[in-house]
């Protein structure tokens, strides 16, 4: 079977790439193989559905430009295929006064990135966004809306298929050949293509591995654990809430997010995950959980970040501790009030030093295009994403 493109993962990534190749190139032949039964079943399915404004990010950086315009893309999107979503505004609160120099830099950030109307609030000033919450300054970010990226999976998928390309599901790609033309090896099939996208998230490094066998990076999955407010405790939330986050984790901290289906959702925390698609603490692979430990980048991160590991820990398995933690932003949070939620499992690229990798990867060569590093913000980002990574499919093409 003969292709001009093949895209391996069904997540909002490589949904965004085949819909916008399509949409730039209507003759094109464009396969996406996914190894689920079905689209977005694990980073995309499991996120906590935040329109991320661009905030966090350094200017000029592919997370920074890619969310700006990805978020502008998003929004149209919806608008244009009536997907509901909210753009309720979020706080960041600096809980103690040395963080609101951190603050500032973020507001700062913020405006270089393109924000208007972002609003310094003083301890009274947060109490009129969030009457519960508890700090010393603050941050209105009205940028910041939540939504259900399934549905824009769901109808980009839709749209893909209306425009002539395929999806196959249960193909778990097990080798990729370049020679004159990439060629696909799955666990029941073979495929021809002359360009090879690798969309496939928590196994992008594995992917790029066939292709790219000095590769100096791992995907190391963290899962990030949520709880829930309990209905009774939902008032205490309006919107979203925010910690200041710490610069040098690639990390937000645990927060309060309201969510676009109810409920009110609490956390993450983010904890090594067992294995790569390992959404409890009973989920558990010997092979990957090895490659993990062993690579020498991991233990030197581990070192690098020791303390706050062990407290990320001691949160995954300690309630308490949990509820300690949310407590810095809204004191009237009590254990009881929370009942276990989701869990979603980031896939951060580490290299061999030890440096997490902040910003969005991708490594291109002849035949291929290995998209080997889209976290957070990668969803609120993809449509961008998806013309960044058409572009380079282009060029090969032509």
């Amino acid at each position: 079977m003969k292709h001009d493109v093949i895209i391996i993962g069904a997540g909002i990534v490589g949904l965004a790439t085949a819909y916008k190749l399509l949409k730039q190139r209507p003759n094109l032949s464009v396969l996406i193989v996914e190894k689920e039964d079905g689209i977005s079943k694990h980073q995309t399915g499991h996120n906590s559905g935040v329109i991320h404004s661009g905030l966090y990010y350094k200017p000029g950086s592919l997370k920074a430009t890619n969310c700006v315009n990805g978020y502008h893309q998003l929004i149209a999107f919806c608008d244009e295929n009536d997907i509901p979503y909210d753009l309720c505004g979020k706080i960041v609160v600096a809980t103690d006064k040395r963080e609101i120099p951190l603050l500032n830099n973020l507001a700062e950030r913020g405006e270089k990135n393109g924000l208007k109307g972002l609003v310094k609030l003083d301890s009274v000033q947060l109490k009129e966004y969030e009457p519960h919450v508890e700090g010393v300054a603050g941050l209105w970010v009205p940028q910041t809306g939540i939504i259900d990226f399934k549905n824009v999976s769901k109808r980009l998928s839709e749209l893909i298929i209306n425009l002539g390309g395929d999806i196959k599901f249960n193909q778990k790609v097990i080798d990729i050949k370049i020679n004159t033309k990439c060629e696909i090896t799955t666990i029941d099939n073979q495929f021809q293509a002359r360009l090879v996208i690798n969309c496939a998230g928590l196994y992008s490094d594995k992917m790029a591995l066939k292709t790219h066998p000095k590769l100096n990076y791992k995907i190391i999955p963290f899962r990030g654990e949520y709880y829930q407010l309990k209905p009774d405790k939902e008032h205490l939330v309006r919107n979203l809430i925010y910690p200041v986050p710490n610069p040098d984790f690639p990390f937000l901290g645990v927060h309060f997010t309201r969510m676009i289906n109810g409920g009110i959702e609490a956390g993450p925390n983010a904890v090594l995950a067992y294995k790569r698609e390992g959404y409890s603490k009973t989920d558990f692979n010997i092979l990957e959980l090895s490659e993990s430990l062993l690579w020498p980048g991991f233990r030197k991160m581990a070192m690098k970040y020791w303390k706050t590991g062990i407290g990320e820990m001691y949160r995954s398995y300690s309630k308490t501790a949990f509820t300690k933690a949310l407590q810095k932003l809204l004191p009237a949070i009590n254990s009881e009030d929370l009942i276990p939620g989701d869990s979603g499992v980031r896939a951060q690229a580490c290299d061999k030093k030890g440096n997490l990798i902040d910003d969005f990867l991708i490594l291109e060569q002849q035949g291929v295009i290995n998209v080997c590093n889209a976290p957070s913000p990668a969803a609120t980002s993809s449509l961008s994403i998806g013309d960044t990574i058409s572009e380079k499919a282009i060029k090969q093409l032509t």
